[in-house]
């Protein structure tokens, strides 16, 4: 093997360029399962980013569900999410230009419309979205956008056929998700919450007696919850036992409503949920017996916990990725997507016991020799007020190069959007670029990040702009004081929430020698007028309500302190 050449930090020739980078790769998203049948969304940006429904049969072909230039998405929350269901062969989806639904054709023909067309007056979004036991309905939840109001959300019944109105079965909260039948048929769950709330602060989940026949619904009846406890995926057992993950114990764990009273499956000082940004996700499914089979990682791996209803861990299987999303069981097979520091996010099913897989999509067909890749180091590290925070350090990694010994390498500093989010330790070629070109990369997951617990998801609650822009300093002054980065030569970059991160430290603090904003917030009072219905409110727990904090609001707007800014800052919007 030839001698490294001697070269300085950051000026190492890398083969993850740009170009390759800007080319992308298929988003992969929510998986389904049929029979024996699988499906998914793809992100295609060779069509513009269309989403397309790919069904994939036991015998391996696979055949694209809604043709050109049907595109599977959906806006209710602005984030979407649950944009399609599907049962016996029948499909169904949101359409991103008209937000309608539609009826996949089983002969290959063109998709039929099942709801009325949008009016000038008013304009209807689906998301969530489940296909009845008796297949005439679609479970969902309706965001109706009219002129002269704030949007009204609701749960609903659309007759599957097209055939009849729209049924709305409940109203009058801010918000709606999780409408989930049982087994039996007649019975119902769902989730509900209002302003000021996002639903990782609190929700409540309801349960109700259905008529599928009619399509009625009677007996509601409060489960859960609250405005300072957070629910998450709904879902009910074979058995009919409802099953959820509280965050009533500090940690987003399983639970269970058996016998008129809320028992923990678990409870462990891990999250097992997270933030519902976008509807539908799924961390557990049930196997065949009734027990659940949760994703879940130890010492940075993944595994699959099969467990009682009653809390008992009967077996696990170890998996090849450390990243895992979207569990659905096909039998004795679980199906996910995965991704792992060195591969990217794929379809994959994987056999329950011995964790062997089979790829059924991966998101890029990019080949990189692994010796090109940084593994990532999970940190934690003090920051002020006496607290704590969390990141994936990325050493400078390149088989061709290294330094002299002379020097330490410029780090950047990454901060996630959310902010009510985290960064994981997936595979991730923006960074992967920086690493292989010597500089030293940490990826903070700083106080409000999701992951570490309710206590510090909440930690950021009236500190946002303030511990957030701690906690992406105190990561690059420990790895200085490690002495794995150049004090000197420390960048920060981040966008959406993290952009707003981003610009803080630039402009309040006199720590970067650069940084680089996308997207990002410099004027936290456009939230009060210009913002969607989901977030509009979001502001109140961050910072606090306005106009009572309206001061608080100026202080923490770095728009205002422009003369402060201490370094070069590179701004890229729209």
């Amino acid at each position: 093997m030839p001698a490294k050449k001697i070269s300085p930090y950051g000026s190492w020739e890398s083969p993850i360029s740009a170009d390759l980078i800007t080319e992308g790769g298929l988003r992969l998203e929510q998986v389904r399962v049929d029979g024996s049948d699988v499906y998914w969304l793809e992100g295609r940006p060779e069509e513009s980013g269309r989403y397309v429904i790919v069904k994939r049969s036991a015998d391996g072909s696979s055949v694209d569900v809604n043709a050109a230039p049907l595109n599977a998405r959906n806006a209710v929350h602005e984030y979407g999410g649950s944009a399609y269901a599907v049962r016996e062969g029948d499909v169904y989806f949101a359409n991103w230009d008209d937000q309608r639904l539609y009826k996949s054709a089983s002969d290959g023909g063109d998709a039929v419309a099942i709801t009325g067309e949008p009016t000038i007056e008013r304009g209807d979004r689906f998301a969530d979205l489940v296909v009845s036991n008796d297949s005439n309905w679609l479970l969902c939840v309706r965001e109706r956008h009219n002129e002269d109001r704030e949007a009204d959300n609701e749960l609903a019944l659309v007759p599957t056929d097209g055939s009849g109105d729209v049924r709305i079965i409940a109203s009058g909260h801010d918000f709606y998700s999780s409408l989930r039948q049982n087994s039996a048929g007649d019975k119902i769950c769902w989730l509900s919450w209002d302003h000021s709330n996002m639903p990782w602060d609190g929700c409540e989940l309801w349960m109700a007696d259905f008529d599928a026949t009619s399509g009625s619904v009677s007996n509601e009846q409060l489960v859960t919850g609250g405005t300072d406890v957070s629910i998450v995926q709904p879902e009910w057992a074979p058995d009919g036992t409802l099953v959820f993950i509280s965050d009533e114990s500090g940690w987003w764990n399983l639970s269970k409503w058996s016998g008129g009273k809320v028992k923990p499956v678990l409870t462990e000082e891990k999250d097992h949920g997270g933030p519902a940004w976008a509807f539908g996700f799924s961390t557990y499914s049930f196997l065949e017996d009734g027990s659940v089979l949760l994703k879940d990682s130890k010492d940075g791996k993944g595994r699959l916990r099969m467990i009682t209803l009653h809390g008992q861990e009967v077996a696990h299987t170890n998996v090849e990725h450390s990243s895992i999303a979207e569990v659905h069981v096909v039998g004795s097979d679980v199906v996910y997507i995965g991704a792992t520091a060195t591969s990217a996010a794929e379809v994959v099913r994987a056999s329950l016991g011995s964790g062997s897989y089979k790829t059924l999509k991966s998101s890029s067909d990019i080949e990189l020799d692994d010796v090109y890749l940084s593994v990532p180091e999970a940190i934690t590290f003090p920051s002020t007020d006496d607290g704590e925070a969390h990141a994936f350090y990325y050493a400078p990694t390149n088989p061709d190069f290294e330094s002299d010994g002379t020097e330490t390498p410029p780090l950047l500093v990454i901060s996630h959007g959310g902010p009510t989010s985290a960064t994981n330790s997936s595979l991730s070629l923006p960074v992967q670029f920086w690493t292989s070109r010597g500089f030293a990369v940490v990826d903070v997951n700083y106080r409000g990040s999701t992951g570490h617990g309710k206590a510090f998801r909440d930690a950021l609650k009236g500190m946002w702009g303030v511990y957030d822009t701690d906690d992406c300093i105190a990561a690059a002054d420990y790895l200085v004081g490690r002495g794995q980065a150049d004090t000197n030569r420390l960048a920060i970059k981040g966008g959406s929430a993290g952009g707003y991160t981003t610009i803080n430290a630039l402009t309040f603090h006199d720590r970067f020698a650069v940084g680089a904003t996308y997207y990002g917030i410099a004027d936290l009072t456009v939230f009060i007028d210009d913002t969607h219905k989901y977030e509009s409110r979001y502001l109140d727990s961050l910072i606090g309500p306005y106009p009572e904090t309206k001061q608080l609001y100026h202080d923490r707007s770095a728009i205002n302190f422009t003369d402060q800014l201490s370094c070069p800052m590179i701004i890229l919007q729209g």
